[in-house]
């Protein structure tokens, strides 16, 4: 029986510990620099900039939906979808469109003019369900990023 429910804050260890998962998964796993001590000031300090749902069975956390506001000039208020991580051991048992619905109905909720996500190229499974559920995959947006370092050594 999976439940499906709103973040917490105590929540946060397991919540990393799927993102590691996730990360590995995406063959980048040193690549995580988050630490627990961020999640809890970015998620529940005094101004959070994210929020989260769980999947969670008799045992523990085994999925997670985390997602922010964001605005978009054009369009308005847009939910971003960060990460959809679902424990190895139960992928492809419909985990991951529970909570993917839950965030599409807060979404809803919000008034959001725009859901918005990424998806790995080679991620077959994930990209078969996007395209089922109707979603438009865009291949003409760049994605671009600049790493706390490049951000420390810009000069405005």
């Amino acid at each position: 029986m999976i439940q499906i429910r709103k973040g917490t804050i105590e929540d946060l260890p397991q919540v990393l510990q799927l993102i590691q998962e996730l990360a590995e998964y995406e063959k980048a796993p040193n690549e995580v620099t988050n630490t627990l001590e961020d999640m809890q000031r970015d998620g529940f300090g005094e101004r959070p900039i994210f929020e989260f749902f769980v999947a969670e069975d008799q045992e523990a956390i085994v999925g997670i939906a985390l997602y922010y506001t964001a605005y978009s000039t054009w369009k308005g208020r847009t939910i971003y979808l960060e990460d959809l991580v679902v424990t190895e051991r139960l992928r492809r048992s419909g985990i991951g469109k529970k909570l993917f619905d839950v965030v599409a109905e807060e979404a809803k909720r919000l008034g959001a003019k725009r859901f918005r996500w990424q998806v790995l190229e080679w991620n077959e499974p994930a990209i078969t369900f996007y395209k089922k559920i109707g979603a438009d995959l865009d291949g003409e947006w760049m994605n671009c990023t600049m790493t706390e370092q490049q951000i420390q050594d810009y000069n405005a």
